[in-house]
């Protein structure tokens, strides 16, 4: 609805009412209605599904529309995110946020700093969910209280013509509620507490779940060795718990990512049941890395296989684990990316040790020939040495085409005395590029950095401490953070707006009229910033 119409609904209850609710305001109330469009988790998660598969949808006619988003640890710095991309940009169109479990464990845990192992709390994950969405909500509250104080200073001075304006944007205002790609690990147990995690999730507003095929208690990091992967039977489980719970939530197009680390991972806790040659549990365990072996040098407690009429078996760990042949992780990956869209999947990602786009687009390759339409998710993850994977991947690539690589060490491409030269220049627009050249090549929809301000924040950190505790002393923030929120024009040099102190003025004066105390008077320091 309208602005206005906004008004009307709340006149029309009004009307209704006896003369004890002749002091609430229609317009008021049409305004707080605006500033809190979702009402509950639920709301959200059909609102962003909807989106998602609509930006599915234009990918697949337009590969230059792939979408992005960032990690996010706490809900400020998801907010700060779509603040910053409204105001640079002007939408938030396809850009998402991303919930990482990395972060979740590492930052968010009541034991403390955690690896990415599931070792957290369960609970803390659809909490970040809420979290998330509670300042994406206040950050609309926020920005439609300016509006509504404009809309009173253009009435005020009688210009209709400002009026009829500001209430347009009012009537197109674009949300900062956009989809969260939020990771449930390795489902954090069996496929029953796998369905009651996602239904948290869902209902705390996740339209997209991210599970990964790795056995739950012995998840590792994708980007960490001694992954262990399970059979497509029980990962497949999961899948579907997952489709059921966004299906008895009413979030019809919730949205699943598939995860394999297979390309990394070498070990299976499980041999997987086969009830018939050729199925996905014989296709399983034909990566296996066995010994052919003899009646009599069978021990005791061997597990053997009998493949093609010989008998072999499965070499095992001193853990327990099987192993998995070498070099078979690439095909693994395929495999697991086609059983998984056979299984109800909607997007996959394929953890890889580094970022080449031949690499991505082989597997990808292999999976289209079953699926044409498979769409991937790729982590451009702070855990790969950008500069040097890619200073390496040009130095490697020129040496291929018979260039003068001369000039150049390949095992110190990253000293700071390669900056600016032709390699690294070529390397950095390799990766400024990176994005586009793989969603073309390799069919990937959407592009995200798990943990980006983890590292913004140490390195921001790191730079104020220096200068604060040094000899620029007060100067090391003012010229280091305060100055550069003013000329940057960031919202949190006014912290206390952005805190949400002008809409508690707000609902003060709905509440009390002339009567209200409000916090935003002359004696308000932030009147400072007012003209900056």
């Amino acid at each position: 609805m309208s602005y206005q119409d906004e008004i009307k609904a709340a006149a029309a209850v009004l009307d209704k009412a006896d003369s004890s609710w002749a002091a609430i305001q229609a317009e008021s109330v049409a305004r707080m209605r605006l500033q809190n469009k979702f009402k509950t988790g639920l709301d959200i998660a059909k609102y962003t599904a909807g989106i998602m598969r609509r930006d599915m949808a234009e990918f697949d006619k337009d590969k230059t529309k792939y979408t992005q988003s960032l990690g996010c640890w706490h809900g400020f710095i998801g907010q700060q995110k779509l603040i910053s991309i409204k105001k640079h940009f002007g939408t938030t169109e396809r850009k998402y946020l991303y919930l990482s479990g990395w972060m979740v464990a590492a930052l968010r845990s009541d034991f403390g700093p955690l690896p990415d192992q599931s070792m957290h709390e369960k609970t803390a994950v659809a909490g970040l969910v809420e979290e998330l969405y509670t300042f994406l909500r206040q950050a609309d509250a926020r920005e439609l209280g300016g509006l509504f104080r404009e809309l009173d200073a253009a009435k005020a001075a009688g210009d209709a013509a400002k009026e009829k304006e500001i209430e347009a944007k009012i009537d197109n205002y674009e949300t900062h509620v956009v989809p969260i790609i939020a990771d449930i690990d390795a489902g954090f147990g069996n496929a029953e507490a796998t369905y009651l995690m996602a239904k948290q999730m869902i209902e705390a507003g996740a339209c997209c779940l991210q599970i990964e095929n790795q056995v739950a208690d012995e998840k590792q990091c994708g980007h960490q060795d001694g992954k262990v992967t399970v059979p497509h039977a029980d990962f497949h489980a999961k899948l579907r718990a997952l489709r059921y719970a966004f299906l008895e939530l009413g979030v019809d197009d919730g949205v699943i990512v598939a995860r394999t680390d297979s390309e990394g991972a070498g070990l299976t806790k499980e041999i997987a049941v086969v009830r018939e040659k050729g199925d996905q549990g014989d296709i399983y365990n034909s990566f296996l890395d066995v010994e052919e072996v003899n009646v009599e040098d069978v021990k005791n407690g061997d597990v053997l296989l009998n493949r093609d009429g010989k008998l072999v078996r499965p070499k095992r760990l001193a853990s327990g684990l099987y192993q998995f042949r070498q070099g078979t992780g690439q095909e693994r990956c395929v495999f697991d990316c086609i059983e998984a869209i056979n299984a109800g999947a909607d997007l996959l990602w394929i953890e890889t040790a580094i970022p080449t786009v031949h690499e991505i687009k082989a597997m990808m390759d292999g999976v289209r020939k079953v699926h044409p339409d498979a769409k991937l998710v790729y982590n451009n993850s702070p855990s790969f040495n950008w500069t040097l994977s890619f200073r390496q991947q040009v130095f490697d690539n020129w040496e291929k085409e018979g260039k003068d690589v001369s000039a150049y060490d390949r095992s110190k491409l990253m000293s700071a005395d390669y900056d600016g030269s032709e390699l690294c220049k070529e390397a950095d627009k390799r990766i400024q590029s990176f994005q586009a050249d793989a969603s073309r090549e390799a069919n990937i929809f959407h592009h995200l950095i798990t943990l980006p301000t983890y590292h913004t924040a140490a390195l921001s950190t790191d730079n104020l401490a220096k200068e604060y505790f040094g000899d620029a002393a007060m100067l090391g923030y003012v010229e280091g953070v305060q100055r550069k929120e003013i000329r940057q024009g960031i919202a949190c040099v006014k912290h206390q707006n952005m805190a949400g102190s002008d809409m508690g003025d707000d609902h003060k004066e709905y509440f009390a009229g002339e009567a209200a105390l409000k916090a935003g008077g002359a004696k308000n320091t932030s009147n400072q910033f007012n003209d900056v």
